[in-house]
């Protein structure tokens, strides 16, 4: 076993107990960006959303599975890289969007429905394709885990939050406008703060072994961004959709993955250290990437076919 298998983070009852419920309130506040019509876009325009959905649900696990063979990581570290790819799109997805001048409606969809299929196909991809992980043998006592009580768990953390917000936004729309920011900017700085807080705690543990994770997350991360961007191109989307589909491939939920790790496998270091810099290393990628976009013409025609700024 390696050693990193072997570590445990620093959490107590009372921590996990808290960052749940600092999830399920982040949630509740992307839940008041959604509405019904969301999803009917799904229905009325299904190209590009599927498209976007098969590289985040489909592709995106593939890829991770490839980089596991390809770089033979411990068992702990496969299997925290195998569990954020399993997770539903991230909750800045949106925003990097908007800045990069792309299709915030589809980005906006392609979250809404990851998000909602997480509390079945999280817990379904990570219990079957965990046993194939190299080496995941010898941490069975660590990773097994009940679907149903993962499909409980997320349930409680995502879909009755996503519920409540929802029904608020259709019942008080203008009372939702007022809350929509300051909701979203408090529990960004609660999450923010607390994941610091949980850090410090293990300070020795992420000078001893962040190195290991650095690149594997950074050659992840990059991979899952630039596989976005080629599915959609080669699907002959526009660029603004492709744009989208590259950030919302590449911006995972690490916060649940990491809530999942304390709730599920007890800490168990490599995945734990995975999703922990995960969630630090794509908002960096993301809005780098979302900035210089920003600053590139964007076209509204589709690949291959005749374009004007």
């Amino acid at each position: 076993m390696n050693a990193i298998d072997a570590i445990k983070i620093n959490f107590n009852p009372e921590q996990l107990t808290l960052l749940n419920i600092c999830l399920a309130f982040i949630m509740f506040g992307v839940a008041l960006d959604l509405r019904v019509d969301n999803f009917r876009e799904l229905l009325r325009r299904p190209k590009a959303p599927l498209i976007g959905l098969s590289s985040q649900l489909v592709l995106l696990p593939l890829l991770t599975i490839g980089l596991i063979y390809l770089f033979r990581p411990a068992p702990s570290i496969a299997l925290g890289m195998l569990l954020v790819s399993a997770c539903p799109g991230g909750n800045v997805s949106n925003f990097a969007v908007h800045l990069s001048r792309a299709n915030t409606a589809l980005s906006v969809l392609m979250t809404s429905v990851s998000t909602l299929a997480a509390v079945v196909i999280t817990p379904l991809y990570f219990t079957m394709l965990a046993p194939i992980v190299p080496g995941s043998e010898g941490l069975q006592g660590d990773i097994y885990v009940s679907p149903m009580s993962m499909v409980t768990t997320i349930v409680q953390l995502i879909l009755v939050p996503l519920l409540i917000g929802m029904g608020l936004h259709a019942r008080f729309p203008k009372t939702t406008a007022m809350l929509k920011k300051p909701v979203r900017m408090l529990s960004m700085a609660i999450f923010i703060g607390f994941v610091i807080f949980a850090l410090y705690a293990n300070y020795s543990n992420i000078v001893n072994y962040l190195y290991i994770v650095f690149y594997l997350v950074v050659i992840h991360n990059a991979m899952a961004l630039f596989t976005g961007y080629q599915w959609a191109y080669r699907n002959g989307l526009p660029q603004a959709d492709a744009r989208a589909i590259s950030i919302e491939t590449g911006i995972q939920n690490s916060g649940l993955a990491l809530i999942l790790i304390f709730n599920f496998f007890d800490g168990l270091g490599g995945m734990a250290l995975v999703a922990a810099f995960w969630g630090v290393w794509h908002l960096i990628s993301a809005f780098t990437l979302s900035m210089w976009w920003q600053f590139r013409p964007i076209t509204a025609a589709a690949f291959g076919k005749e374009q004007a700024n």
